[in-house]
């Protein structure tokens, strides 16, 4: 499904960059027997239910026409939230210094499952957190920013 993504993002970057907004992530998903394809947008001001509306009139076509999903699926156009999901390295970059939350898959060697910290580092194997905590990336099911309410 990373392929079907990577593709999808490349046909739409342009589109929704010239119509003024920043393509956030690209999501492929089976959940239950329904497929999603999730177009993440952002802009500074932050986004609301018309931009989606727009974004989501503008990109139909260009999917339709591109044909890469075989499957039926759902269109979803929306804001990648106030608590982002960090899947990508420039979402890492763009949050170092800031709290994050990881999901493991499954308990680590400190029989820990969650971790919370200041986003420190990163490389293409790990994670670094504040106090020195450093995360196998191929453990982590999840990193997502804190939003302090």
């Amino acid at each position: 499904m990373a392929n079907i993504e990577k593709k999808v993002e490349n046909l739409l970057k342009e589109k929704i960059e010239n119509l003024g907004y920043d393509l956030y992530d690209v999501e492929y998903a089976k959940e239950g027997k329904n497929y999603f394809l999730r177009i993440y947008i952002d802009k500074p001001e932050g986004i609301d239910l018309n931009d989606c509306e727009k974004v989501n009139n503008e990109i139909s076509d260009i999917l339709d026409e591109a044909n890469y999903i075989k499957d039926q699926y759902f269109l979803e156009v929306s804001s990648p939230g106030i608590e982002r999901v960090l899947r990508k390295d420039k979402h890492l970059e763009q949050n170092k210094g800031k709290e994050v939350a990881i999901k493991l898959f499954r308990k680590d060697e400190n029989g820990k499952k969650e971790y919370q910290g200041i986003l420190k580092d990163f490389n293409d194997e790990t994670i670094m957190l504040e106090d020195d905590i450093i995360i196998e990336r191929k453990q982590i099911a999840q990193i997502k920013t804190i939003y302090e309410w």
